[in-house]
């Protein structure tokens, strides 16, 4: 399955409370288990004024549905084309 990274730009992320990111994990995982198993959330990496998640999907549609039902913004969706890492370097 296709790897995603998406750019949402939510100005103060970096200052959202546990619980605020607990409501907003738990409306996504409410709309991914809606959508059904072609689309998966990995994780994501919370800045100052944005948040990168990290999804495996069949498409970027898909990508971009999970974001309009869970009222997310998706400024930048990216197919990863490949990973490299430490390892890659031996």
């Amino acid at each position: 399955m296709p790897k995603y990274v998406i750019e949402r730009e939510i100005p103060g992320a970096g200052k959202l409370s546990p619980e605020q990111l607990k409501a907003i994990s738990q409306t996504s995982c409410g709309v991914l288990s809606k959508m059904g198993p072609e689309i998966q959330w990995v994780h994501s990496y919370v800045t100052g004024d944005k948040i990168y998640c990290i999804y495996n999907a069949a498409n970027e549609e898909m990508v971009r549905e999970h974001a309009k039902q869970g009222g997310f913004p998706a400024n930048s969706v990216s197919e990863v084309a490949t990973i490299i890492d430490p390892v890659t370097a031996e």
